[in-house]
Formats: structure tokens, C-alpha cells, sequence
């Protein structure tokens, strides 16, 4: 199988290529390699590579800036998106996007949301990635959309890795404690499409949603992150998110229901505690950071 994966320098896509099979042909892109703004080069890569699946990393995700910069949101999270579908439609390729929680904007009534559950993005970030999923929706490609949350890897920048750098530097952080969802260890969204190809379910077309399993607060997920890294020393205390101004309001709720994505794949979604644990002996044995 050929598979191409746009965005392949983000956390995601760097993932996804640690774990790529070699049973099947990876085409790895990135911006400087493929512009999926623009369909006919698209279109050329699908065609000369013979692309049975696209998997699509590719995301504008600065939630705070996309409010400054709507129509570079709009653009790769949407228009790309209906390129990178409009061509799968064309070439009998299926197309697994990602999409987000912040589809919802937090209007799940403090239960995990479904993939019934009606959207309500609150920002710029959430409408142009709703928006990106009705596009695969109207192209009439094969498609799985998944939706995640709260992603963190070893790989470019994440609350992982800023966590890891402040509690280490800091004698005190403050850490809002009024937003809760759940992790989403990056390895193991990797892994669930690589599940989903290598067992030959790429037909299962829908949207599901995926994250580590449990829920936590950013707070919580902090405390954790500090004491597994032996950073001690540091003290977090808990903070409401108003004491952060932003210019968009962030789910206060965003926990995502599983269910779906594990009874129709049969996929065995680990912990989010647990996840955290195996990502940083995966940082440790790659000797990223020291741990004590």
C-alpha cells in the first residue's frame, strides 16, 4: 500500500514515521515539500505515486494567533483540506484526516463527548477545522476523520515539553485547573492509524474520536508531568484560566467518548497516566532529556 502523510514534521506525522511499517510504501511531506494549498501538486504526488491513503498531519493549531490570522487558518485548515479531499474523491484514494476537540467548544454538559454530539466551535481555530471536515464530508471520498485532543510527543512544541522546561528552571508555576479534557500521547494516535491500515479498515468511513482514556485537569496533568521528571522542586498550584486572558475561551469540558473508535476498530486505547509514563521512557531511552 501506498500511503502519503502531509504535515510530517509535526508531532503526529514524526510519530507516525518512528512506527511506519515496512510492509507498506510511506510517502513522508511536509511544507517544504508538498504545498497542499495547491491542489494540482496534490494531485501530481497522488497520481505519480500511485496513493492508496492519505494520512493528513498537516494543521494550522496556534489557537491564540489563528484569531489574528483567520485567513491562514482558514487556508490550511479548510481549503487544504478540501484540496487533499477533492483529489483523494478523484484518484480512489482514501483520506484519514485530524480533526479536534475544539469543534465542540465545550458544550458537552460536562459529558464525553460523542460523535453525534452537535459542534459549536467558540474561535477561529475550532470553526476552520469544522469547516475542514465538512469539506472531506462534501468531496465524497473515503474518509475517517478522527478528532483529538490535548496532543503531546517527544517532537516540536507541546505542554509536554514546556512543562518539562519550566518546572525544571521555576521554584513555582501556576496552572489552570478549570479546563479539563484528556492527554493524547501522539504515539499512540500513530499507532491507532497504523492499526486501523495494517488490519484492512480503511473502509469504515465516518468521523470518531480518539485520546488517551481517564480525565484530567491541566493542573493535574502538570503535577504528573513534574513528578515523573523528579522536578520537585517546583511547586504548582492550581489557577483559574481567567487569570490567563486569551483571546479566545477555551473548552472548559472537552473530555472525547472512545467508544465508538474501539468497538468499530478494536483498538485498546491505554490511560492517559499510563501513556505519560511509556512517553517518557521513550524519552529517555532516546536520551531527549535525563530523568531522575
Amino acid at each position: 500500500m501506498n500511503i502519503l502523510v502531509t504535515g510530517a514534521n509535526g508531532q503526529l506525522g514524526s510519530s507516525i514515521r518512528d512506527i511506519a511499517s515496512q510492509h507498506h510504501n510511506f510517502i513522508f511531506t511536509d511544507v517544504d515539500s508538498l504545498d497542499i494549498t495547491q491542489y494540482h501538486d496534490i494531485v501530481d504526488v497522488i497520481t505519480r505515486c500511485n496513493i492508496d491513503v492519505i494520512i493528513n498531519c498537516a494543521a494550522y493549531t496556534n489557537v491564540d494567533r489563528a484569531e489574528q490570522e483567520p485567513e491562514i487558518a482558514q487556508l490550511i485548515n479548510a481549503t487544504a483540506v478540501d484540496n487533499l479531499a477533492r483529489a483523494a474523491a478523484n484518484n480512489n484514494a482514501t483520506l484519514i484526516h485530524i480533526s479536534t476537540d475544539y469543534v465542540f467548544g465545550g458544550n458537552c454538559n460536562n459529558i464525553p463527548c460523542t460523535e453525534q454530539q452537535a459542534t459549536a466551535p467558540l474561535g477561529v481555530y475550532g470553526l476552520t477545522k469544522l469547516a475542514g471536515e465538512q469539506a472531506v464530508i462534501d468531496s465524497g471520498c473515503r474518509h475517517i476523520i478522527i478528532r483529538t485532543a490535548w496532543l503531546y510527543s517527544p517532537y516540536g512544541r507541546n505542554f509536554l515539553l514546556t512543562m518539562l522546561d519550566l518546572t525544571a528552571r521555576r521554584q513555582s508555576l501556576n496552572v489552570v485547573f478549570d479546563q479539563v479534557g484528556t492527554p493524547t500521547y501522539a504515539a499512540h494516535l500513530a499507532q491507532a492509524i497504523m492499526h486501523i491500515i495494517d488490519t484492512n479498515q480503511v473502509h469504515k468511513q465516518g468521523i470518531y474520536h480518539f485520546s488517551n482514556q481517564g480525565v484530567c485537569s491541566w493542573y493535574d496533568f502538570a503535577h504528573a508531568i513534574a513528578r515523573l521528571a523528579g522536578h520537585d522542586n517546583c511547586i504548582i498550584s492550581p489557577c483559574h484560566s481567567n487569570e490567563f486572558p486569551s483571546p479566545v475561551k477555551r473548552p472548559s469540558f472537552s473530555v472525547l467518548d472512545k467508544t465508538l473508535f474501539t468497538t468499530t476498530f478494536g483498538f485498546d486505547i491505554p490511560h492517559w497516566h499510563d501513556a505519560l509514563i511509556q512517553c517518557f521512557n521513550s524519552i529517555s531511552d532516546s536520551k531527549r532529556i535525563t530523568m531522575e
